[in-house]
């Protein structure tokens, strides 16, 4: 079997040699150029292993992976155009390097191409597939809207908050393990078990991403450390810290700014130790994905490949 590594080589290989129209350029150049930026192809990578851990090759899943990976980006490009955000991967984001009109046209071509790869398949699952995926979809733009809400509200709870990134996040990670368990003929037992543990990793991995926001290292996070704070973002860390020093939170938000109120707000964390409560609810879906292996058939060499991601989203620093 492939490593983790060995998957994300071959999606980039898939994703290098995908062909688009030529004309017009302006619609297709900045589609490879989001695609082609970069990432972990987590989800490619889900949807490809849990199709070898029930009997099918990766080839075979090939479009459904790439049609993951598709829409998985359209989502980034839209975010950044909702976030105004000027950098993705390292590199100025589609809106900043081509304009706003450009950015939404070519994210809704990506939506389009994403449905059409994702269908590719024999005529007994295609039905299913697209209805796994279109309801995907739909919650993850459910997700996104509980996201913009949450920026007007001062009383966001932590259970709302863990609904709207199970919607925004951890959604698509199920529905890569659900599909390529369903095209290899895994019985719906096992489709949902796998479901169950993307869903519940992926819960596991935004959390961290919370985490990292505010404690982890720049370096290898790969973007500026404190930017969930300086743009009052509602975070786990943030809404845990409401629930116990409103007050507080309140009074260093509306009254310090730039890397002063990042070293305010960080040792309000600390004092709170609202980091080591938040690293407690990462272990805590991490060992719930895993568990959920213990009730899916495959080799036991796979089940050691899918802890071992979902192990790497408690310890990853980047």
């Amino acid at each position: 079997m492939y490593t983790i590594n060995d998957y994300a080589a071959r999606i980039n290989g898939w994703i290098k040699n995908l062909k688009y129209p030529e004309k017009p350029q302006g619609l297709y150049e900045p589609i490879a150029y989001m695609l082609g930026g970069g990432g972990k192809r987590l989800r490619p990578t889900l949807l490809c292993a849990s199709a070898e851990a029930f009997g099918l090759e990766c080839d075979k899943v090939k479009p459904q992976a790439l049609g993951i990976e598709m829409f998985h980006n359209f989502t980034l490009l839209h975010d950044d155009v909702m976030d105004n955000a000027d950098v993705r991967h390292g590199v100025p984001t589609v809106h900043r390097k081509w304009d706003v009109s450009t950015a939404i046209l070519s994210g809704d071509t990506m939506l389009t191409l994403a449905n059409r790869l994702v269908g590719d398949c024999p005529k007994e699952f295609s039905d299913k597939v697209l209805d796994i995926f279109n309801k995907t979809a739909i919650e993850i733009y459910e997700g996104q809207q509980y996201d913009m809400n949450f920026e007007k509200r001062d009383d966001v709870t932590l259970d709302e908050y863990v609904e709207m990134i199970r919607l925004k996040t951890a959604v698509l990670l199920g529905c890569a393990c659900r599909i390529g368990a369903l095209l290899a003929g895994g019985t719906e037992a096992d489709c949902s078990n796998m479901y169950r543990f993307g869903e519940q990793m992926g819960l596991a991995f935004q959390l961290r991403d919370d985490y990292l926001d505010t404690f982890g290292n720049e370096k290898t996070f790969g973007k500026e450390i404190g930017g969930d704070i300086l743009n009052d973002k509602k975070t786990w860390l943030r809404i845990k810290t409401a629930s116990l020093a409103a007050d507080k939170l309140a009074a260093l938000t509306g009254t310090t700014a730039g890397k002063q109120k990042i070293e305010a707000v960080s040792n309000l964390y600390r004092k709170l130790c609202v980091g080591e409560a938040c690293m407690n609810e990462v272990e805590r879906y991490t060992a719930s994905a895993v568990e959920c292996l213990d009730n899916v058939s495959m080799p036991d060499d796979f089940k050691q490949f899918f802890k071992n991601i979902a192990v790497s989203a408690v310890k990853r620093e980047s």
